[in-house]
């Protein structure tokens, strides 16, 4: 284990870091992973863009479940690991971070240059006229169109999507964009949506200039982050990865470290300083 910090400390010195992160950062926040032994599994199939537009009824669903699991998002703070990357990228170690991550957790904790791979909650967006405007804005149209709703839930996924029962759905009523009537949906890549080109782009290029590629709290699963561990690892790029458990990254990375996020990150600074 010595051994290995001091490998991690040696190549965060060197700087240029580039950080991928996955929803095992946030766990400490209060927004519990997909998976693992610090997070719940989802008792229910995600959303699909396909299910999405054709189907006001699951529109209907999906957002009756969101507005539920908003104020989880809203009310999350910063954890430790995140006010962590936020101080190495202040101290010139942090070339940029990508993260995987919908919950704005990164830049509330001061960090800047986040390519935020699969979008934001804290956006929403009309497909008919394309206009972006914020979730909290939003929040307060659902909340007029629905004074007498009540609902709660014990499963909070790190969507913010709330496991709710059909008949506290069934009452809820949704709201149009507000300029053309058009649907409206959160600025999130969902199952079956691609992530946009020159996102994906922008995040290849950070890998290629990254002098280390450091994964935190993902377990590598879906292709979307993977690619950027793949194509580090075929530039000859150091990766290494911080993760509660096994990932799919694990036989391209230079150094793996089973360990919690926040502790382990606020150790990393400490050594460095």
């Amino acid at each position: 284990m010595a051994e290995r910090w001091g490998m991690l400390t040696d190549l965060v010195a060197d700087g240029e870091v580039v950080i991928l992160s996955g929803a095992g950062l946030s766990t400490e926040s209060g927004i519990p992973d997909y998976r693992g032994e610090t997070g719940r599994r989802r008792r229910a199939e995600p959303m699909t863009y396909q299910t999405f537009v054709s189907s006001a009824p699951a529109r209907r669903r999906y957002w009756a479940r969101s507005h539920l699991g908003w104020r989880h998002i809203v009310d999350a703070a910063p954890n430790a690991g995140h006010r962590a990357v936020a101080e190495l990228q202040r101290r010139g170690l942090v070339a940029g971070v990508i993260t995987q991550n919908v919950d704005g957790l990164h830049q509330a904790a001061g960090a800047r240059e986040v390519v935020e791979l699969h979008g934001s909650l804290h956006r929403v967006r009309c497909l008919g006229c394309g206009q972006r405007s914020s979730r909290e804005a939003l929040d307060r149209r659902l909340r007029a169109a629905n004074p007498g709703w009540q609902a709660s839930s014990e499963m909070i996924n790190p969507d913010g999507d709330a496991v709710l029962d059909a008949d506290e759905i069934e009452t809820f009523r949704t709201v149009d964009c507000g300029g053309c009537g058009g649907v409206l949906k959160p600025d999130v890549v969902f199952f079956g949506e691609n992530v946009p080109p020159s996102r994906v782009e922008e995040c290849y290029a950070l890998t290629e200039r990254a002098g280390l590629l450091l994964v935190l709290g993902s377990s590598l699963t879906v292709m979307s982050g993977y690619r950027f561990v793949r194509r580090a690892a075929a530039r000859s790029i150091p990766v290494a990865i911080i993760n509660q458990g096994p990932t799919r990254g694990d036989g391209e990375a230079l150094m793996t470290l089973d360990a919690p996020l926040g502790t382990t990150l606020t150790t990393l600074l400490r050594n460095l300083s």
